[in-house]
């Protein structure tokens, strides 16, 4: 109870600063009909309900982004697409099949930059200088030269989603592979044992705690290239499709619900990635 008590504490604290900024953002609209109508506007209990009660806020309120999410999540058909499961199905299936990829070529370009000081010098500095291009540049690229070679639909949103998840793989693994101490290195070779059996016996699951770490950045980072991906496009399925119709449509309590979705999500695959963390290092004998 010591432990969940100060997530609460603040979990309510921002929950009141929701409300007090909803009645502050809000209340130009009442303001602005009261004077159309040529009316005293409403102060005190009324301008606060009226204000966390508008169909098309400027800021909704807490109770009206629970009560989209209820309502898209559990009371329509999951194949429906004002279904949120729908869509959020639509934008994962991107997610997954982006972060795979980029873990894979994360992994794979770390093991190379271990080993090849080539590597290193040349692939490391072009990786960290990758990331300094905006997503939102460089998506309509992607999706634009990848339509025209015949590629469209989930693998463009996928690879975007590859790019943002494959660096902090990539830094977290080197990290981790350099983990050893010199002594350790030095234990092994006293051993005589070779350079594969110092990477496999030693570098590998020294490793892991630092890749679970980068996997769940790598994660979330992922379904934030898959929604980016969403955008360009005018996508008609996935949580970026419910942005831009909530954005073109002027429905905010929709777009704050996709966004409470995604962070959903996104919390969702961390956890089973944290779940999948824990079951390893301990079946490794790594207490953490």
């Amino acid at each position: 109870m010591k432990s969940i008590l100060p997530v609460l504490t603040v979990v309510a604290a921002i929950v009141v600063l929701w409300y007090a900024a909803a009645v502050g953002l809000n209340s130009a609209w009442v303001y602005d009909q009261a004077q159309r109508a040529g009316v005293e506007p409403a102060s005190g209990t009324a301008l606060m309900i009226e204000t966390w009660s508008q169909e098309r806020p400027v800021l909704p309120a807490p109770h009206q982004v629970v009560s989209e999410l209820v309502k898209t999540t559990f009371g329509m058909a999951p194949t429906s697409k004002r279904s949120l499961v729908y869509h959020g199905w639509i934008t994962l299936s991107a997610t997954l099949l982006g972060f795979a990829i980029g873990t894979g070529l994360g992994i794979l370009l770390a093991v190379g930059i271990l080993h090849n000081r080539a590597m290193d010098m040349s692939v490391m500095p072009w990786a960290i200088a990758s990331q300094t291009i905006p997503i939102l540049a460089i998506a309509p690229m992607i999706i634009v030269v990848l339509n025209s070679v015949g590629l469209q639909g989930l693998v463009p949103k996928a690879i975007i989603s590859a790019y943002l998840s494959f660096f902090p793989v990539v830094v977290g693994m080197v990290k981790g592979l350099r983990s050893p101490d010199q002594m350790q290195l030095d234990l092994l070779k006293t051993y005589h044992a070779s350079r594969s059996q110092v990477f496999w016996k030693l570098r590998l699951p020294a490793s892991m705690p630092y890749l679970f770490t980068s996997l769940k950045v790598g994660m979330a980072a992922s379904l934030v290239g898959a929604i980016v991906g969403e955008l360009p496009t005018g996508a008609v399925a996935g949580l970026g499709a419910r942005l831009l119709s909530g954005s073109y449509y002027g429905q905010t309590v929709q777009i704050w619900a996709a966004l409470f979705a995604a962070a959903i999500v996104a919390a969702g695959m961390v956890m089973l990635i944290g779940l999948a963390e824990r079951r390893t290092l301990k079946k490794m004998g790594m207490a953490r």
